[in-house]
């Protein structure tokens, strides 16, 4: 079953987000096989994250090898809201 999964940090920037992805992709991490898709949002300090895995066990692999790189950051995600996933809806589908 696929999950939606958002975090609220208390404080990341864009910029903060795109060195994330950045550092994802360098250490070819990013995107996981797992992820379905993913969207930042918000303004200045107070960008927020959803993403949609297609298992609870894709979260949990992503996050082992996303946890080190938002240490390394000063990223605290906060506490991740997880919600299952209903129905998606894509353009052409």
């Amino acid at each position: 079953m696929s999950i939606m999964v958002r975090y609220a940090p208390k404080s990341m920037t864009a910029e903060q987000y795109d060195a994330i992805v950045k550092k994802e992709y360098e250490l070819g991490i990013h995107p996981h096989k797992g992820l379905d898709f993913e969207v930042c949002f918000g303004e200045g300090d107070q960008m927020k994250v959803s993403v949609v895995y297609d298992t609870m066990e894709s979260f949990e692999d992503h996050g082992k090898k996303l946890g080190p790189i938002l240490e390394e950051m000063g990223i605290d995600p906060g506490e991740p809201q997880i919600f299952p996933v209903h129905n998606t809806i894509h353009r052409g589908e």
